[in-house]
Parts: structure tokens; sequence; C-alpha cells
């Protein structure tokens, strides 16, 4: 089905960000929206609170991923954290 639709202005804005965000046209961001709104899109995995933040423009994306690959500390027996922070290599 074909229809007009006026917008405002700074929904306008919105969709626009959102299609150059995405990669997808400014239709596919609507027929997203509709379908999700009606309960017919598809099931999209659950978001963090940060990608939220940054769908709406309250915050930026992380510059670089998290890191998962760095190995804990572990503490010598008895030893605490102190210790750790008075180490004279980190200097």
């Amino acid at each position: 089905m074909a229809m007009n639709l006026r917008l405002d202005p700074d929904i306008a804005e919105a969709l626009r960000e959102e299609a150059q965000r995405t990669g997808r046209s400014q239709q596919q961001v609507i027929r997203d929206s509709i379908a999700e709104h009606l309960g017919r899109g598809r099931i999209a995995a659950p978001r963090s609170a940060l990608e939220d933040l940054v769908r709406v423009g309250r915050a930026r994306p992380p510059r670089t991923p998290l890191r998962t690959d760095i190995e804990p500390v572990h503490l010598a027996p008895a030893a605490t954290t102190d210790e750790l922070l008075d180490r004279e290599d980190r200097f």
C-alpha cells in the first residue's frame, strides 16, 4: 500500500539520522518501526541501555569495543589491593 506521510521537522530529522546510522532507507526504517509497533516485526535481540542511549542520541557509541582478553590480576595470599597501587613499576 502506498501512502503519503507528513512528519514534523524534528521527527523527519531523526528519521534521516536513523537511516544514515543504520544504513537503511528511510522507507525501511518506517516499515520496520510500524511492524515492530504492531507486533509483526522481526524479533530483535534485546538492546543494552547503552544501545538505547546511542539510538536516541543521548550517548556516542564506544570508539573501541570492551576488551575481554585481559588476564585478571591474582593477589598473593594475604596481599591487599593497596599493595598493587604502590608498585614501583607503575611509575
